[in-house]
């Protein structure tokens, strides 16, 4: 992914109030992020409880931000995620991912190999169909011949979203 095909810097915080604008109209986000620290790990991809009121740490923050600029239909990798971030890897953004996605598209931040997030396959491949996102049907050797993303296809690199980003 270059430098210049990728999203606002909102990792220096360049162009974030302009993000959270985009989260409330373009994801409907808005209300369900201003309780995300309270509330997030019980939504669909997280679990535990997080208590009311406490804030998210500021990587968690910019990971929810990036998976919330992704557009219906497309995707992007935990590590395209991280190489847009510039800090910590596919790893720290699927823990940040897991333990507060749930306000978010959560399906939109996926495995590389386009498997679907095991134990939510079903939940995420309800919200691609819906999306249309690019899927590849599985065969009928593949475990529970669920299909996979088409990478290939569905993956987005912040084309479009370039503006203020040095």
């Amino acid at each position: 992914m270059s430098q210049e095909s990728r999203l606002p810097d909102i990792a220096a915080g360049a162009g974030s109030e302009g993000a959270g604008q985009a989260r409330a109209d373009d994801a409907g986000a808005g209300e369900a992020r201003a309780d995300a620290a309270g509330q997030a790990r019980a939504g669909d991809a997280g679990a535990g409880e997080a208590r009311a009121g406490d804030a998210l740490p500021p990587y968690v923050e910019r990971v929810l931000e990036v998976a919330e600029l992704i557009p219906p239909g497309r995707v992007m990798t935990y590590g395209d995620v991280a190489e847009w971030l510039g800090e910590g890897g596919p790893r720290q953004v699927g823990r940040a991912m897991s333990l507060y996605g749930g306000a978010v598209p959560w399906w939109r931040v996926v495995r590389a190999d386009g498997v679907l997030l095991p134990g939510h396959e079903l939940r995420a491949l309800a919200h691609y169909r819906a999306e249309g996102t690019p899927l590849r049907e599985a065969s009928r050797a593949a475990e529970g011949h669920l299909p996979r993303l088409d990478m290939r296809r569905a993956r987005w690199d912040g084309g479009g979203h370039t503006e203020g980003h040095t």
